[in-house]
């Protein structure tokens, strides 16, 4: 299954666009670290779906608009989008910064979100649970505290980034900044309003995860009740990454009655 690269215009910025498979749309939301390839599990959901990975304004070959100051200014940028491309019934599955991006979207409007699912997302505070502070760590240590798997971690290590890629990770890491260094990794306000999301939602999470620790689901719980929760054993922060078959399994159980 192959993915085409596009770029759309919306709102003045230029993103880029990854586009594979057939079926329902689903819209695939990143994390901090851009979209950095075509992963084995982004081949499993083209299987089903018609997949739509943008890398967010700000991001890899993005635009960095000057109307980006915060989470809120990506979640209308992405209603936009939407309605841009007029996407309807779509799936919308996002990871760590782009779960809470994808919450933040979910309270303003549902009305082209069929299903919600949020991998290890940040976005809320759980008392007594403290994020790894991933702003401090070396990049060695980001890297290691990503993965439960610490074979995973070594091949990437031994693989350092080019150039152009290090040139990328650091307008990434600069925009992550911008979008969740103060407050930390959540919206004060965000919680208030989650009971406004009325589409099925799940949420998957890494047993292992050192970036949000799985003891934050709980905050998910109380503002969510609705909302089932999946933790995938011997995981860090990236179940899709680390463990692609048994995330995708897990997903697609719950896609499947919706």
């Amino acid at each position: 299954m192959s993915f085409v690269e596009s770029f759309v215009q919306i709102d003045g910025c230029k993103t880029r666009l990854l586009r594979g498979g057939q079926g329902a749309p689903l819209l695939y939301l990143h994390g901090a670290n851009g979209v950095t390839g075509i992963q084995p599990f982004m081949l499993k959901l083209a299987e089903r779906f018609d997949v739509w990975i943008p890398e967010h304004p700000g991001f890899g070959q993005s635009d960095e608009p000057d109307w980006l100051e915060n989470i809120h200014d990506l979640a209308y940028y992405y209603l936009n989008f939407m309605r841009h491309h007029q996407l309807s019934g779509a799936h919308v599955l996002g990871s760590s910064i782009g779960g809470w991006l994808a919450l933040e979207i979910a309270v303003r409007d549902t009305s082209r979100i069929k299903t919600l699912s949020l991998i290890g997302p940040s976005g809320i505070r759980t008392p007594g649970v403290v994020p790894g502070d991933v702003f401090l760590w070396s990049p060695e240590q980001r890297i290691r505290n990503t993965f439960h798997d610490q074979t995973l971690a070594d091949r990437m290590l031994a693989s350092p980034p080019s150039p152009e890629q290090q040139e990328i990770l650091l307008k990434n890491r600069f925009t992550f900044a911008r979008l969740a260094w103060e407050p930390r990794l959540h919206d004060p306000k965000l919680h208030k309003w989650i009971s406004r999301i009325d589409v099925p939602t799940q949420i998957i999470w890494g047993e292992q995860d050192k970036i949000l620790p799985v003891g934050a689901a709980q905050a998910f719980r109380e503002a969510m009740p609705q909302a089932s929760i999946a933790v995938v054993p011997d995981c860090g922060h990236l179940p899709q990454s680390e463990r692609p078959d048994q995330f995708c399994d897990v997903l697609f159980k719950f896609l499947s009655g919706k």
